[in-house]
């Protein structure tokens, strides 16, 4: 070993269907050369959930002790930072993993984030895999599926990582390509708004998660049988909500502005206003009307404003998708006294 490297001996070999490698090294030294690629929000880049300082805490606290223990961190090599990295093995089957020493964090921690993230001063020894040489795309997919059912873990996290692995977005999952696209599209009044799970831009003002924006979009795309119809696509189904939710943002601009305390971006507000919109397309379709932002001002117009959406109205100790229903039959029937007199 030259000083310009660190050798770990290990064992070489297959784990499912992939090739990894299996060893034992400090804390403080597999902190050193790994990196957990956090997804920033702004760019898009990454793909992990944020840090969450309590939860590293806690393990510290844990592995510290005499008679503790953890199932092995799992890290990637991957191909982009071969020049870092590389496998040699011995007449007697051992393998050594040679790291180039320095500034250079060539793991990719794909589970052991909060683990490792608060042990960089600890030499406890500990257990860890890594897959070798494992593109991204593989790795973010294997990610997602190891910690699909992990405490903690944000659906919308998972969900934007899922747009990444699949081949056609708008046809495979047409509510995730119209939510991820009303927060990418810098005409959607959602732009940059929603809480993608990741490490978020600060003094950005977070409204609806991605799942949310994309559990309600699911319930107009089934409510309205928009994309039934061969010529009618996702993206001409994005239009129309985009326009619903600016027709929205125009008429309550006081209660968008003021999101923390009023409903209309939480859940249940989504949610409701989500199943007018498919009642509005319907109707619209009925008399063969334009169904644009105009049309929506318009009829909205009639009703919406006379709606309490403050945490201290109608909905207040509402919540989940009993008071989503709720929520939409008080604007339905708001709607009917409104405009038909009753």
């Amino acid at each position: 070993m030259t000083q310009s490297e660190i050798t770990i001996p290990g064992i070489k070999g297959i784990c499912g269907g992939r090739e990894v490698f299996l060893g034992f090294a400090p804390a403080n030294l597999l902190s050193s050369v790994s990196f957990a690629d956090v997804l920033d929000e702004h760019t898009g880049q990454g793909y992990q959930r944020k840090f969450n300082k309590k939860h590293s805490l806690d393990f510290r606290r844990y592995i510290r002790a005499a008679d503790s223990s953890t199932i092995p961190l799992t890290f990637n090599l991957r191909p982009e930072s071969k020049q870092w990295w590389r496998l040699q093995h011995d007449e007697l089957g051992q393998s050594f993993l040679k790291l180039v020493a320095g500034k250079n964090r060539v793991f990719s921690r794909v589970d052991c984030q909060h683990r490792l993230g608060s042990l960089s001063d600890l030499d406890i020894p500990l257990a860890f895999m890594t897959f070798i040489g494992l593109p991204l795309k593989d790795e973010i997919g294997l990610f997602t599926v190891i910690n699909s059912k992990a405490k903690g873990l944000s659906a919308s996290l998972l969900s934007f990582n899922e747009a990444k692995l699949l081949t056609d977005v708008a046809s495979e999952k047409p509510s995730l390509y119209i939510a991820l696209k009303l927060n990418d599209d810098e005409e959607s009044p959602w732009f940059k708004q929603l809480d993608l799970g990741g490490s978020r831009v600060i003094g950005m003002a977070r409204r609806a998660s991605l799942s949310t924006m994309m559990s309600a979009t699911k319930r107009f795309l089934r409510k309205t049988g928009f994309l039934t119809a061969s010529q009618e696509t996702a993206d001409d189904a994005y239009l129309i909500i985009r326009s619903f939710w600016a027709a929205i943002v125009e008429l309550l601009a006081s209660q968008w502005k003021e999101q923390r305390k009023h409903f209309l971006t939480k859940g249940i507000g989504v949610y409701a206003l989500m199943d007018v919109a498919a009642d509005l397309l319907l109707e619209a379709h009925q008399k063969s009307i334009v169904c644009d932002e105009d049309y929506f001002r318009a009829v909205l117009s009639d009703f919406i404003c006379g709606f309490d959406w403050s945490h201290s109205g109608p909905l207040k100790g509402l919540g989940g998708e009993t008071g989503a229903e709720q929520a939409y039959s008080m604007l339905v029937q708001l709607r009917k006294g409104i405009v038909y007199g009753a």
